[in-house]
């Protein structure tokens, strides 16, 4: 299948949307069984609190006439999280169809003049947060294979593997896109001092997945971390390959976040402000969105400071 260049990749501002499964447990009252929101692609319901979702991020867009990415809501639809949930391989197949089906819907009503990438979203084979047993890059790249596979398949213009936390992992990712022939992106989530939960270094994590893979990512991002996290570690520049940040909105290190009962919402004229302030160490920054605790409210202060 022959795509289009990616729009992100030209400088014009596109958001995304913010913390999906938090809005939809806290805000929403829904269950997410292991955090899994693509078990809600099985029930009409489910379909239309997901179309709900994606249609309040797609009005952002609209009103500030910027482009947006959205993901499908497929972090966990891999093969051990979704065995976990009763879901076999042909179910995972069709399940992660279902999710670009549904943005392909969601895309034919946006609004004309905004542009709007569909994006397979792969999450980590293990916890986002902390590093198990880990992979070698050939190990990963057969492991997440069929689900990129999956969505190379279908009318998806991108895949993007949020909240990876350590380089092998990513390389395996990126491989696997590679040989499917669907362009990638790949997003690491970090700790409060700027590295990766493995230990390494945000800009040596970048640089191993790009001399490994013999076919780069389209653009590297950063998610799951709030910029306080790690705003000290772009000082020594070097981050030019990063052109996205989808930040969480609570202050607190995954391990509180992890033990906490109530969702930090944190504040989000804060939060926008922080990311303005990035633009000097991050001068390729044009995909901006959110994640855990974010929702609707600090994508909109977002996109308004950040297009302004």
């Amino acid at each position: 299948m022959t795509r289009a260049p990616l729009p992100q990749l030209d400088g014009r501002t596109f958001i995304t949307d913010g913390g999906m499964e938090t809005v939809l447990i806290f805000r929403d009252g829904l269950e997410l069984p292991d955090f899994a929101s693509f078990v809600l692609l099985d029930d009409p319901a489910g379909v239309e609190a997901l179309r709900s979702y994606y249609s309040e991020y797609v009005a952002i867009a609209e009103r500030h006439r910027v482009g947006i990415v959205l993901d499908t809501p497929t972090w966990r639809a891999n093969p051990d999280w979704g065995a976990r949930l009763g879901y076999s391989a042909q179910a995972l197949d069709d399940v992660n169809r279902r999710g670009v089906a549904l943005l392909e819907d969601v895309r034919a009503a946006v609004g004309e003049g905004v542009e709007m990438v569909i994006s397979g979203c792969i999450g980590p084979r293990g916890d986002g947060y902390v590093v198990g047993e880990s992979m070698s890059p050939d190990e990963a790249q057969a492991y997440h294979s069929a689900q990129v596979g999956t969505f190379a398949s279908t009318k998806a213009d991108v895949v993007s593997a949020l909240t990876l936390n350590y380089a092998a992992e990513a390389t395996g990712i990126a491989r696997a896109a590679a040989e499917a022939g669907i362009p990638s992106v790949i997003s690491f989530t970090v700790e409060t001092d700027g590295r990766l939960p493995s230990g390494q270094d945000l800009r040596e994590a970048v640089a191993e997945v790009d001399d490994a893979t013999g076919a780069a990512p389209a653009y590297f991002m950063v998610n799951c971390a709030h910029p306080t996290h790690f705003e000290d570690a772009l000082a020594d520049g070097g981050l030019e390959r990063v052109l996205g940040l989808r930040a969480n909105a609570s202050t607190k290190s995954h391990t509180e976040l992890d033990e906490a009962e109530e969702l930090d919402q944190g504040d989000p004229a804060d939060l926008a402000e922080r990311y303005r302030a990035l633009r000097p160490l991050l001068p390729g920054l044009n995909v901006v969105g959110g994640c855990c605790g974010t929702d609707a409210r600090h994508i909109e202060a977002i996109c308004a400071a950040w297009a302004g």
